[in-house]
């Protein structure tokens, strides 16, 4: 049965009703309630692993390490730092203001929304929950209906701990995700496509919920002629085919100096050999597309570009198998570099001119992450200064996201807003700023009649 929206108003109007009893204010009662969270995650590991398992063929380091220990890891930052930073921050107050004292109260929003994506079905919608509780929030989570398992064992979790006046699961596909974006939340937090997050956008706009998109785009690689190249090829190669590719900030193409390219060439399919094997399919290490529906889309790009493959390219439907694949002779009008890949293909293209790849870079919309590999200081600032994106790394890739003292998310096309850590706590509350003046001495410059006022305004505002 479809999610009716009266239905999804009763959920929020009783979430907002105990919202406004004040509990959530309390900065214990949301300490408590992410120790009960982090308690049932413990309880419940090996059926999360197992659940990513049957999902996606996560391996259980993989499992552990990008979703499970990542959201313990955080729960425990937070739980740390929540009491320094709801404190009010006391700021400058001007003279012709004085006697009085201004300061900044972080205020959670309320109800919140949280739209879960497939490809890591259980941090991407645990993390944002984090941080709905420790801003004081109730929330309603959503997991992705095509991480099945993932998505049950989020309901197990999620109805064990909490009343579902605090927080709650809804599952269900496009009618229950388009019952939910359209109903009075306070805030709603996405992340998954571009176009899904447009559509989410339109009806946030519609009665001006402020939201948070985390998305995606082309993210690309740079590694120029002093890049450490032993270095180079097993970052690139683990963040590009960890997850099987199915990872937002995952390489999505490489630009490469022609000086080094052979041989950059030459170590990656090595290194790739390294990791998985011969046959990447036989590999405990090597997952699995969600669907069919997106190995279709990639298989798609593996024969539109079929004559570019020089290394991989294997694939098998009924395992969900896509092999990690190199293109090299590839254009920038190649279909491959047309839209986001999200999947185990990786175009790797040869440059001459670092200024003329900033340039072709900058062709493409702003990318949620980049990667630049360089020892070459002039290079690395300029690369900072040049290519706009959300987020990244210098001789490294993905590892940015895991740091929870850096925000995370994107910028136009890759979304807007930020979490993790601090950022969470920051975007899941509103900054009220608040000027508390005293009663006992008054400043009549303000008042009319404003008759021999005018200079001295001049001379206190200039």
């Amino acid at each position: 049965m479809k999610l009716q929206a009266h239905e999804v108003e009763k959920m929020i109007n009783l979430q907002k009703e105990f919202f406004y009893s004040g509990q959530t204010r309390d900065i214990e009662f949301r300490k408590k309630q992410l120790k009960k969270l982090r308690s049932a995650i413990i309880k419940h590991e090996k059926e999360i692993l197992k659940a990513l398992n049957l999902d996606l063929r996560k391996s259980e380091f993989e499992a552990y390490s990008n979703e499970v220990g990542f959201v313990l890891n955080s729960i425990q930052y937070m739980l740390k730092s929540i009491d320094e930073w709801a404190k009010p921050v006391e700021v400058k107050t001007p003279l012709h203001f004085q006697p009085a004292k201004s300061f900044i109260v972080r205020e959670p929003y309320g109800s919140v929304l949280i739209i879960g994506p497939f490809n890591y079905p259980f941090q991407l919608v645990m993390e944002p929950l984090i941080g709905a509780i420790i801003g004081g929030n109730t929330a309603i989570v959503k997991p992705s209906e095509s991480s099945v398992h993932t998505a049950q064992i989020i309901r197990t979790i999620i109805e064990e701990t909490f009343e579902p006046q605090f927080v709650r699961v809804v599952e269900g596909e496009k009618e229950e995700v388009n019952a939910l974006i359209h109903a009075p939340f306070d805030y709603i937090f996405f992340t998954g496509s571009v176009s899904v997050g447009k559509i989410v956008m339109r009806a946030a706009a519609e009665r001006l919920t402020p939201i948070t998109l985390e998305l995606g785009g082309k993210s690309p690689v740079i590694v120029d002629e002093s890049a450490n190249l032993d270095v180079a090829v097993k970052r690139i190669a683990w963040g590009k085919f960890n997850n099987v590719g199915q990872t937002c900030v995952a390489p999505d193409y490489v630009l490469v100096h022609s000086s080094i390219y052979e041989r950059f060439i030459k170590k990656l399919k090595k290194t790739i050999v390294q990791f998985y094997g011969k046959d990447p399919q036989a590999s405990r290490d090597y997952g699995r597309i969600i669907n069919e529906r997106h190995f279709d889309r990639l298989a798609k790009l593996l024969q539109a570009e079929k004559d570019n493959i020089t290394f991989g390219g294997r694939a098998d439907r009924k395992d969900l198998y896509i092999g990690p694949t190199i293109f090299e002779n590839v254009s920038w009008e190649s279909p491959i570099m047309e839209d986001e890949i999200f999947g185990p293909l990786l175009p790797i293209i040869k440059y001459e001119n670092l200024a003329s790849a900033f340039d072709q870079i900058r062709k493409l919309p702003k990318p949620l992450a980049a990667y630049f590999f360089s020892e070459n200081e002039k290079h690395i600032d300029a690369f900072l200064q040049e290519i706009p994106f959300g987020g990244g790394c210098i001789n490294d890739t993905v590892t940015h996201v895991a740091n929870h003292y850096l925000p995370f998310g994107g910028v136009g096309p890759s979304g807007m807003n930020s979490y993790h850590g601090k950022a969470s706590f920051e975007t899941f509350t509103h900054a009220k700023s608040i000027m508390k003046r005293s009663s006992k001495l008054a400043n009549n410059l303000l008042y009319p009649p404003y008759k021999q006022k005018v200079k001295l305004v001049r001379k206190v505002l200039r």
